[in-house]
């Protein structure tokens, strides 16, 4: 699915689950549009041709009843012009920088372009400790104020709006479509302040040589601390590769003692001049070229197959629906033995929310201690849908049992299953009713332990508790376990 259908896929996402008295859409549109999708794209296609399919046809139909929504369903997705214009800019502004300094003595030791070489190193270095950090990290490090700015820009991340109350399907549409084309959009802004990096770093070197052309720059250098055999060394470190590879040697500290300001007067500065214009397409132009294609590459890759979260109970309804599979419901307890009146509860929940098809199987309890060693009943021979980890809020919750008991059933899990842990409170309640503040204790307790694991941690009185209450539950915890880069 590519990112303009994707981008109807969540309109109508929007649209169907936003509750607005003037919405223009209903549940008749819904089936219509289900039905049609699944009858253009054939029973053998996959879920992303029926989704792209049904959000066509969705589009198609409210484009003539509400211009509103034609225009988000037609809107630019991202506007290269801003890249463009950018790129340029940062090109007149390399160009119009005093790249040798105000007189025309190049100080070698002062020389603007050093800073552009110091900050390009400092965020490759960046770069490369965020690449490092990701795996670790649980939540997504916040983009830098420069690049929200070039997003608002070029037009995704710009769509978001402060949520009002009531919500209207339009404003959810929005925010909905800036979390989902987020990354997207930063690898294009990504390309956009590699490729200005590179422009600005072309335009200095240009200036170089247009002014050497027309007036006589002399190099030398001055310092309060170092002498010259640090300075020859400095010099070494920075320019030795660029004067290997252009054949300019670096001269030695007598040399250099004799270009020390002001007592000498410098010297032709042409050799370092082409020594610092090598160094910086070696150290900015050429890493910051390979940069750009890097996320250039991975933005058209995600514009081609855009990353929609199928996981979540939306997308997993509509697919059902389409393909006709049952949802499947497991439900493995912890040194906790489930009821027969919670068992009907959770039967019930499960066919509101999933419909009558669905099937619910709940194992044997797992004996407290026994979390290391997961027995062959512990997990149905079908792929679930759903799997819920059940434990009792009476007990006190210990990361070395409940939370390696999840740990362990997550590794047996297959990949993609979405993953929740579900508390019980009847009992808890039951003892300590009237001691709310008690009960409220234990529930951080449950939190801090459960949610070290990356899971949705939910609590519920499987003993007094709607069936529709629960069944919005088990939706919510399935939208909240399955998102990309979220919990399981």
């Amino acid at each position: 699915m590519n990112e303009a259908a994707a981008r109807h896929v969540i309109l109508v996402r929007a649209l169907e689950t936003t509750d607005s008295p003037d919405k223009p859409w209903n549940d008749t549109d819904a089936a219509w549009a289900s039905r049609a999708a699944a009858e253009v794209v054939g029973s053998e296609a996959d879920a992303d041709r029926f989704l792209a399919r049904r959000g066509a046809l969705a589009v198609e139909r409210l484009a003539d009843r509400d211009r509103q929504l034609r225009r988000l369903a037609e809107g630019r997705n991202w506007r290269p012009w801003v890249g463009s214009l950018m790129v340029a800019v940062a090109f007149a502004l390399g160009i119009l920088m005093d790249a040798v300094g105000p007189s025309r003595y190049v100080n070698l030791l002062a020389f603007p372009l050093l800073g552009l070489i110091a900050w390009n190193l400092l965020v490759y270095l960046t770069i490369f400790v965020e690449g490092l950090t990701r795996p670790f990290r649980r939540t997504p490090a916040r983009p830098g104020a420069l690049r929200r700015a070039v997003a608002r820009l070029g037009g995704s991340l710009g769509e978001t709006l402060a949520t009002a109350a009531p919500a209207s399907p339009f404003t959810v549409f929005r925010n909905d479509w800036a979390q989902a084309s987020a990354p997207l959009t930063l690898q294009r802004v990504s390309q956009v302040l590699h490729l200005s990096a590179m422009a600005f770093a072309l335009g200095a070197i240009a200036a170089l040589y247009m002014r050497g052309l027309v007036l006589d720059y002399r190099a030398g250098w001055e310092s309060t601390f170092l002498d010259a055999s640090q300075v020859h060394q400095g010099l070494r470190l920075l320019l030795g590769p660029a004067a290997q590879l252009g054949g300019v040697p670096i001269p030695d500290a007598q040399h250099l003692e004799n270009l020390r300001l002001p007592a000498g007067h410098g010297e032709n500065a042409a050799p370092w001049i082409h020594l610092f214009a090598l160094t910086l397409a070696f150290t900015v132009v050429l890493p910051r070229a390979l940069l750009a294609l890097i996320s250039g590459l991975r933005a058209r890759g995600m514009q081609n197959h855009f990353p929609l979260p199928l996981g979540d109970a939306y997308f997993q309804r509509l697919q059902r629906s389409f393909s006709g599979r049952e949802a499947r419901v497991h439900v493995l307890p912890y040194s906790y033995a489930v009821s027969p009146a919670a068992m009907l509860l959770l039967q019930e929940g499960v066919t509101r929310e999933f419909g009558p098809r669905a099937s619910l199987s709940v194992a044997p309890p797992l004996a407290f201690g026994d979390e290391d060693a997961l027995p062959p009943s512990a997990l149905p021979d079908t792929p679930p849908s759903l799997v819920l980890a059940l434990f009792s809020l009476t007990a006190t919750p210990e990361d070395e049992n409940h939370g390696a008991f999840l740990a362990a059933l997550a590794t047996r899990l297959p990949t993609g299953t979405p993953l929740a842990a579900l508390v019980d409170e009847a009992g808890f309640k039951a003892r300590f009713d009237a001691q709310p503040k008690r009960q409220e204790e234990r529930r951080r307790a449950w939190t801090r332990v459960l949610e070290k694991h990356a899971v949705t941690v939910t609590f519920v009185d499987l003993t007094d508790t709607d069936p529709g209450a629960l069944a919005e539950t088990l939706s919510h915890i399935l939208d909240h376990s399955a998102r990309p880069g979220g919990p399981r």
